[in-house]
């Protein structure tokens, strides 16, 4: 069974992964002190991984205000929905607010316009 994580979860690991890369490619750019312009071409593309970060964590804060809050009926905690299934952000518990999925297997799918 594949591990779920709630999407805002996935998003803000995906921007935080964009940092690390941004700095890796950075330090990529160490092995080529001798020609400075190989070193800031490497330093110029780890800016754009940073600045990619910082857009989509941007995205997600604006897509987090939009969210629905609802109380985890597992864990007790507050955690935001985006779609029609999502996770709990604490202990990864299925949330639905459709009652056509109550009951129904766990399936990020059922986020898809074209899936009924």
């Amino acid at each position: 069974m594949p591990k779920y994580s709630s999407k805002i979860n996935k998003i803000r690991t995906f921007a935080l992964s964009l940092i690390f890369i941004g700095f890796i490619v950075m330090y990529g750019g160490i092995f080529f002190r001798n020609s400075p312009l190989i070193m800031t071409i490497f330093m110029l593309f780890g800016l754009l991984f940073i600045i990619a970060s910082t857009v989509v964590y941007f995205w997600i804060g604006m897509l987090s205000t939009r969210s629905i809050q609802v109380t985890c009926p597992s864990c007790g905690k507050h955690t935001k929905m985006l779609g029609r299934v999502d996770m709990c952000m604490y202990c990864s518990e299925p949330i639905t607010l459709d009652p056509d999925l109550e009951g129904k297997e766990f399936d990020e799918t059922y986020n898809r316009k074209s899936k009924k």
